[in-house]
């Protein structure tokens, strides 16, 4: 039973493809933007949140490549399709999410913002993923997106780093503070309700 384990875990490993690394790459980079905007929590260094913003970057040069490779070579796989999907949750939804509470987004009516945008980017994504063999109508490759693809997030984590280049975070976020009911809402939360918003709407992107 010890040695069986090991085994299976090698096996795993073997069925990944080139592109399923760069997908890892992916997740990687996320994860480390979520360290990065936690590490600016505990030290106020701004420069963290350059890192974190510089990361999620990061993941969408890794997104793109993982299916240009999977193209190339011609090789895909179920599995790979998952990992791809649990990535991008990681780097363009959570990160963005905790980066814009990292840069002063706090308030009661901010999380809630905020959870929306993470939840209308799994729904998102779980969209895509069962319909994505009838939105290719049999030949393969998918024609249009419905609704705008998660990685349009990076916009708002590059809206976040110019804020913090200019020290637009903290109590200076742009457009201030509003206080409804004894809770507050930052007003730039808003972008991403309307992003993910737009994630669910029913909108066709052509695909590249």
């Amino acid at each position: 039973m010890t040695t069986e384990t090991p085994r299976k875990h090698f096996s795993m490993i073997r069925e990944f493809h080139l592109a399923d690394w760069f997908t890892l790459g992916n997740a990687v980079c996320g994860v480390g933007a979520l360290f990065s905007t936690m590490t600016y929590l505990e030290t106020s260094d701004v420069h963290h949140v350059t890192i974190a913003c510089a990361l999620v970057v990061a993941a969408l040069v890794f997104d793109v490549l993982d299916g240009r490779i999977a193209r190339w070579r011609q090789k895909s796989s179920p599995m790979g399709q998952e990992l791809d999907s649990l990535a991008d949750v990681i780097s363009f939804g959570v990160a963005p999410a905790i980066l814009a509470y990292g840069c002063g987004m706090q308030g009661l009516y901010d999380r809630i913002v905020l959870a929306f945008f993470v939840a209308c980017g799994v729904s998102r994504l779980a969209r895509y993923n069962v319909t994505a063999a009838a939105l290719s109508e049999g030949t393969g490759k998918v024609k249009y997106f419905e609704g705008t693809p998660i990685p349009t997030s990076v916009l708002l984590v590059l809206l976040l780093a110019l804020a913090a280049r200019l020290g637009a975070v903290g109590q200076n976020l742009w457009f201030g503070v509003v206080h409804l009911a004894g809770f507050e809402l930052h007003p730039l939360v808003l972008v991403f309700a309307l992003s993910g918003s737009l994630m669910i709407s029913r909108i066709r992107i052509p695909k590249p």
